[in-house]
C-alpha cells in the first residue's frame, strides 16, 4: 500500500478531504522523522508499536572486485518494533 493508497483509504472512511488528511499524514510523518533523527527520542504507538533508534557499530567492510578494505563508521538508523496486540492480530 502506498502513501497515496493510505490517503484514499483515510479520505473515504472520514469523509474528510482528501487535501486535508494529506497534510495530516504528512505532518505525522515528519514529527516521527525530527523526534527520530534530531531529538533521538522513541515513538510509542500505544497498540500499533515503536519506531526507535538503533546503533550500528564501526566495521570494516571488504570490496571484492577492487580488493580493498573499507572502514565502515558507526551509525544510526531508524527501526520498528510492533506492539504484542499488532503482532497477535496478524496470526
Amino acid at each position: 500500500m502506498t502513501k497515496a493508497e493510505i490517503i484514499t483509504k483515510i479520505a473515504e472512511e472520514t469523509g474528510i478531504a482528501k487535501k486535508d488528511v494529506s497534510t495530516a499524514v504528512e505532518s505525522f510523518m515528519e514529527v516521527i522523522r525530527t523526534s527520530l533523527s534530531q531529538d533521538k527520542e522513541n515513538v510509542y504507538l500505544r497498540g500499533f508499536g515503536t519506531f526507535h533508534v538503533k546503533r550500528r557499530a564501526k566495521k570494516t567492510a571488504r570490496n571484492i572486485s577492487k580488493n580493498t578494505t573499507l572502514v565502515i563508521e558507526a551509525h544510526d538508523f531508524p527501526a520498528f518494533k510492533p506492539s504484542k496486540s499488532f503482532i497477535e492480530k496478524m496470526k
